[in-house]
This record gives C-alpha cells, sequence and structure tokens, in this order.
C-alpha cells in the first residue's frame, strides 16, 4: 500500500476530519511528537479513489508481498484476462484457477481472491456506504474474514481509501521503526508498547501514524 512517500503539489481529496485541529492537539498532548511536526512540516495525507471495498481489497491481496512494480505487472495481467477491466465477482470465481495462476498469481492468492469473490456474491463484503456507516473495528472484522485479508491490509484501507481519523497500524514496521527513532533511542517497540503509548494520540492516531513514516525519511532538500 502507497504511503504517500513524496509530497503532492496539490492536495487530490479531501480529508473527512479536521488536519489541522488533529496537528494542533497532537502537540499539545505529545511534546516529542511536536517537534517531529516541526521538522516535518504540514500533513500531507492524500486519499485515494476506493471505486468499491471489492476492488481494493482484492488489489491489495495481488500486491501483497510484491515490489510495487512487480504488483503493477501481475495486476495488469490479471486484468488483461478481462480486457484491461476490473473483473466482477461473478468473473472471477468463473476463472480457472490455471489462468489466474498463468497471470502471475501464486496459489496461495488464487485462492484469497476466489474467497473474496465468493463473500462478495454472498453480499457479505460492504459497499462503499455502508462501512461510512460502520465502525473502524467492525470493518476490520467483516473484511478480515475473507482469506488472505489481515488486520493490516484493512487498516490501510481505513487510513488510505476512507481517510479514518484514528487508525494506529501497531505492526506496522515502518510505524514501529518510526516511533523507535523519535521515541526509543532506535529501539524497534513491540505493538503492545506502541499501542499503550499511542492512546495519548487518540482520536487522532492516524495523523500521529502518518509523521512515525515521516520519520524515516531524510530531510528535504533546502
Amino acid at each position: 500500500m502507497a504511503r504517500n512517500r513524496t509530497a503532492p503539489k496539490e492536495a487530490k481529496a479531501t480529508l473527512p476530519f479536521d488536519i489541522e485541529l488533529s496537528i494542533k492537539e497532537l502537540r499539545r498532548a505529545d511534546a516529542k511528537l511536536g517537534k517531529l511536526i516541526d521538522k516535518v512540516g504540514p500533513c500531507w495525507l492524500e486519499l485515494q479513489h476506493m471505486h468499491s471495498p471489492f476492488e481494493s481489497l482484492m488489489e491489495s491481496i495481488v500486491y501483497q508481498q510484491l515490489t510495487g512494480k512487480a504488483a503493477a505487472t501481475i495486476f495488469g495481467r490479471v486484468k488483461g484476462l478481462y480486457g484491461e477491466k476490473f473483473p466482477s465477482a461473478l468473473q472471477l470465481l468463473d476463472t480457472a484457477d490455471d489462468a489466474l495462476r498463468g497471470a502471475g498469481l501464486s496459489g496461495a492468492k488464487v485462492a484469497a481472491i476466489k474467497d473474496l469473490a465468493l463473500k462478495a456474491e454472498q453480499g457479505a463484503i460492504p459497499g462503499v456506504e455502508e462501512l461510512n456507516q460502520m465502525s473502524d473495528e467492525d470493518i476490520v472484522k467483516a473484511l478480515t474474514a475473507v482469506r488472505g485479508v489481515g488486520e493490516w491490509t484493512v487498516q490501510m484501507m481505513l487510513i488510505f481509501k476512507m481517510g479514518r481519523p484514528d487508525v494506529l497500524p501497531i505492526n506496522d514496521y515502518g510505524v514501529r521503526k518510526g516511533y523507535g527513532l523519535i521515541f526509543n533511542k532506535g529501539d524497534l517497540p513491540t505493538p503492545k508498547e506502541l499501542l499503550k503509548y499511542g492512546e495519548r494520540w487518540r482520536p487522532w492516531r492516524t495523523v500521529a501514524s502518518w509523521y512515525m513514516w515521516r520519520a524515516l525519511e531524510p530531510p528535504a532538500a533546502k
């Protein structure tokens, strides 16, 4: 999942929360984080378009454990099976496993997207409007029922597709590494330690996580 590694020239989507308020309150709650905010500058978290949770999850499954370039190549081959378009759940279910493996998907990923397609056809994958009415916890519970979809994958959707303000991906290596650099003398915290410390960042843990990722980047050239 992309994490906006370079600042966009202009915002392309509007966050569903007040980013300036979140930074103001994070500064007040955590002086060390405030120093990082001063160093990095304004938060330019940018939302990515989500046509449907089904499509977003399928793309996430394809991209798992691959470099962006390799994953994009394979994903392009998969869509090529359907005339360069995103397949429907029914189309996926009707596609032979060998054809999907021939496009570059592993057996595990074929099984995962087939399970996703089956659950979508059964009505177990909420649509965008329904997701917007659900809590973060209920979304994680519903979507991690899909084979191959873990909590981290859903959290990335919550942050980068839905703009939920209070998501703390405690198992994300980048967030943990950034925390270690700023708060823990370089030592990687356990997820439990990060979760405990992050309580002071509520209800803006998404923004705090974004700054943890930024802590890993070299200073911008002046």
